[in-house]
């Protein structure tokens, strides 16, 4: 039922343009998450770029120890060599891709929640159209974000260039965009997206299936009810699940964007993101596509039990008929 012109200028903004509202929402929960554990990002990335095998062909010393070992390690050896504040070095293009991907993929979600897929005749929303609604969204996220998480990468591994006395690539954020632009035009903003956008399906499935499999279990099998300790105990696992599913084409992923790159904007270590699975399982051993494991997990399991607490208030305005409990993350 619509509803008449001067009664909709009377309705809130939220009710009036909802998905507008919930873009900007959606962005302003991303930046205060992106802040408080972007230290955790910029660890995985270090650890992520430790010993990797390819550098040898360039003699870059590859085939020497890593300098840290281990997250704890990775982040004290950070703050004593650059500075506490090297920390969150990167942190301003992580805003921006959060901004964009969570934004957007909660749009995107919604569409097609309401409009593609819909409702079964008994409100009922299926699990597979959960599913496919939120890598498909994920993927449209990713894909439009990876501009800022190329750039995010590459001032993430700044500090160490500049401790093994190597060159700077940018002065700040913009120039890092206008450079690569520059460098490789249009399509070097989206280096790497191939595996940026099977990590986030990836993801996304793992996180989707295993939360709900497990809420409904706990529900139907224990004398736990629908609480936030439910919800809490479903993140957990599904966060675990994610990680293992979504790690190594992040690892992939980080390699191919900090790539050295010559001046047409081609990368110099890997031709794909295959050849780059390929050189890093022969060069390391399969272990080494999940580096930076642990920081990846932490985090995302910060991100799943602050989506727990959108999902206990959205609760109380959804009717228990919909059964529908599944809503996009952010991360």
């Amino acid at each position: 039922m619509s509803v008449p012109e001067e009664e909709e200028t009377l309705l809130p903004l939220t009710q009036r343009w909802p998905r507008t509202s919930k873009f900007l929402l959606s962005g302003c929960a991303a930046t205060v998450a992106e802040l408080a554990t972007f230290p955790l990002d910029l660890t995985k990335t270090r650890l992520q770029m430790q010993g990797e095998a390819a550098l040898a062909r360039l003699g870059d010393g590859a085939t020497e120890s890593a300098p840290y070992r281990g997250m704890v390690r990775t982040a004290l050896g950070i703050v004593q060599e650059e500075g506490f504040l090297k920390l969150w070095q990167g942190v301003t293009p992580a805003i921006y891709r959060h901004v964009v991907y969570s934004g957007g993929r909660m749009v995107t979600y919604e569409h097609l929640r309401e409009v593609v897929f819909g409702k079964s005749e008994d409100k009922h929303y299926p699990l597979w159209k959960s599913v496919i609604g939120g890598m498909m969204a994920g993927v449209i996220g990713q894909f439009l974000a990876n501009p800022t998480d190329l750039v995010k990468v590459q001032m993430q591994m700044e500090g160490k260039r500049k401790l093994e006395g190597k060159p700077l690539r940018f002065r700040g954020v913009h120039h890092a965009f206008a450079k690569i632009l520059a460098e490789g035009g249009i399509r070097g903003l989206w280096a790497g997206w191939v595996p940026n956008i099977q990590r986030a399906a990836l993801v996304n499935m793992g996180d989707l299936t295993t939360y709900d499999t497990v809420k409904h279990y706990l529900v139907l099998n224990t004398p736990l009810e629908e609480n936030i300790a439910t919800h809490g105990l479903s993140s957990l696992c599904s966060g675990l699940v994610a990680s293992i599913l979504g790690t190594p084409a992040d690892v992939i992923k980080s390699r191919i964007m900090n790539q050295p790159r010559d001046k047409q904007g081609r990368g110099l270590l890997y031709k794909s993101s295959t050849d780059c699975l390929i050189q890093a399982v022969q060069g390391e051993g399969f272990l080494s596509l999940y580096k930076g494991f642990l920081p990846s997990w932490l985090r995302m399991e910060d991100t799943l039990l602050h989506r727990n607490c959108n999902l206990q208030g959205a609760a109380l305005s959804i009717s228990m008929k919909t059964k529908f409990s599944l809503t996009p993350l952010f991360f």
